[in-house]
């Protein structure tokens, strides 16, 4: 259908014309759409305040298996002592490590708002069965600066290997980690110097001063090992400041592996710190008079906030990708899919030949918009509510990512789009607008075309400020999708680019 209409008409990076007479009309052109797996994607937390991370295992019939596993340093209080004052010379203080723990709080939401019982969030996979979670201490050490160029700040990527030191510092290996709501209380028994329990403590999270408490995961560790590497150090060089406890004990690896089990989201980033993961230690100090008299008991708790550099790392089982009519885009470091807009360079003078063809028609450019439909006979179990675009192309032998136009001049509006859309309950498919960036390719004499990218959205994905370009490629989203590519012999749900566009008479 053709349109007229005698409206003053404004096209932003195109002249502005009034009072003319244009024809409206529309084309759909037709795109490349290929897979685009992924090796890595930068999962640390140095240059941008990352607090979401993933722990488990996922392994979904139709998308490549995810083991993410979490490296993080830790935290430390200068000045601690595990004896805090003098006895007489006719004493002595026995210490007894009562327990050693990881504390990983779940992030959690009520079952509704009348209810006093939180269901665990961000759960993908079979919760029912168990992954293998082990802790080992780093040998990697952590630099904050480009060690090639220090005046840069360092990243690390999802397939950083991390060197251990040593074996596991589990209390046994291969803790079987099931999340489990009902997690929300640890009884602690308080031990004397002979094993007998002087009393017990009770452990738990409540929020906003509720008697609601909020289930944990507690991962035992090795209390002999602990009490060497910690307690043992205390008043030593190495816990004299955070720097120096950093060169002796220099992470802590939390490594999942297995074929089954279940991936969960942590917030490490939570304003009450009783919600951030940490590696605590109880233990009792009995004072004694003569070897066997108790003068008296210290209860103690020391807690080691999973602090400062945090990184995940993503061990990702390769699949085939089919190159059939298929796309597949899985977050982490899973797959992308790439884009050309405008097909080939048949003349090799530098601009693809439709966008040659359309800038001689003299067209100004109203609406541009990008579909991707959704292949609903595929797994669609965690489907991702968004997708996002991107640029990406190489500059002096190094990958260059940036945000496409429309993402920053229509921030306040929504920017790009990719949202999930479902008709009449099914998931369709995922449009976005690129009105922008299609105006100045078109209209323009610059013949940069790079090609398009597109992913599973993260939240820091979109500009951080008004005139933010550069795109930082984050992806701590585990959820995937199979979407039609341009050549599927269904036509009503082929990958398209629609150009809205008038022309004067």
């Amino acid at each position: 259908m053709v349109l007229s209409c005698e409206e003053d008409f404004t096209n932003i990076g195109s002249e502005v014309i009034s009072n003319t007479k244009f024809d409206t009309n529309s084309i759909s052109v037709d795109i490349l759409v290929e897979n685009s797996p992924l090796e890595k994607v930068q999962s640390d937390n140095i240059s941008r305040a990352l607090g979401q991370y993933l722990l488990g295992v996922y392994n979904p019939s139709e998308y490549e298996k995810l083991e993410a596993s979490i490296v993080s340093q830790l935290a430390i209080t200068t000045g601690l002592k595990v004896i805090d004052e003098s006895f007489g010379s006719d004493t002595t203080v026995v210490t007894k490590i009562d327990t050693v723990f990881i504390k990983i709080p779940y992030q959690v939401s009520l079952e509704n708002s009348t209810d006093t019982e939180f269901k665990i969030d961000s759960v993908f996979g079979d919760a029912t069965k168990a992954f293998n979670l082990n802790i080992f201490r780093s040998n990697t050490f952590i630099n904050n600066f480009n060690p090639s160029d220090p005046t840069k700040i360092n990243s690390f990527f999802s397939n950083h290997v991390f060197q251990k030191d040593g074996n596991a510092l589990n209390s046994s290996q291969n803790f079987q980690f099931i999340p489990n709501r009902n997690d929300t209380i640890l009884e602690i028994k308080r031990r004397l110097f002979d094993d007998r329990i002087a009393t017990k403590d009770t452990l738990k999270i409540t929020i906003n001063n509720s008697n609601i408490s909020v289930p944990f995961a507690r991962i035992p560790l090795n209390e002999e090992k602990i009490k060497e590497l910690f307690l043992d150090k205390y008043e030593s060089s190495e816990f004299s400041s955070q720097a120096s406890f950093n060169n002796y004990f220099r992470g802590l690896i939390l490594e999942a592996t297995g074929n089954q089990g279940s991936l969960i989201s942590f917030n490490f980033n939570n304003s009450l710190t009783t919600l951030n993961p940490s590696l605590e230690i109880y233990y009792t100090n009995t004072v004694l008079k003569s070897g066997s008299i108790v003068l008296d008991t210290i209860y103690k708790n020391d807690s080691f906030p999973l602090s400062g550099f945090r990184v995940n790392t993503f061990n990702m089982d390769d699949k085939t990708y089919p190159t059939d009519d298929q796309i597949i885009v899985q977050g982490t470091a899973g797959s992308e899919a790439k884009i050309n807009l405008f097909g080939a360079d048949l003349n090799a003078n530098g601009i693809a030949d439709k966008i040659e063809e359309i800038r001689t028609k003299n067209w100004l450019i109203n609406d541009a918009t990008l579909t991707l439909y959704i292949n609903d006979t595929k797994d669609t179990t965690h489907v991702p509510e968004r997708l996002y675009l991107y640029k990406s192309y190489q500059e002096n032998q190094k990958t260059i990512n940036s945000q496409i136009k429309d993402a920053v001049s229509e921030a306040s509006s929504g920017g790009i789009g990719g949202l999930l859309e479902r008709n009449n309950g099914k998931v369709e498919k995922y449009t976005f607008n690129i009105t922008d960036y299609i105006s100045d390719l078109l209209n323009s004499n610059s013949n940069f075309s790079p090609d398009l990218k597109l992913k599973v959205f993260n939240s820091t994905d979109v500009p951080a400020f008004a005139s933010d370009t550069i795109f930082r490629n984050f992806s701590w989203n585990p959820k995937a999708i199979t979407l039609f590519n341009n050549s599927t012999s269904d036509v009503n749900k082929k990958a398209v680019l629609k150009i809205s566009y008038s022309k004067k008479k």
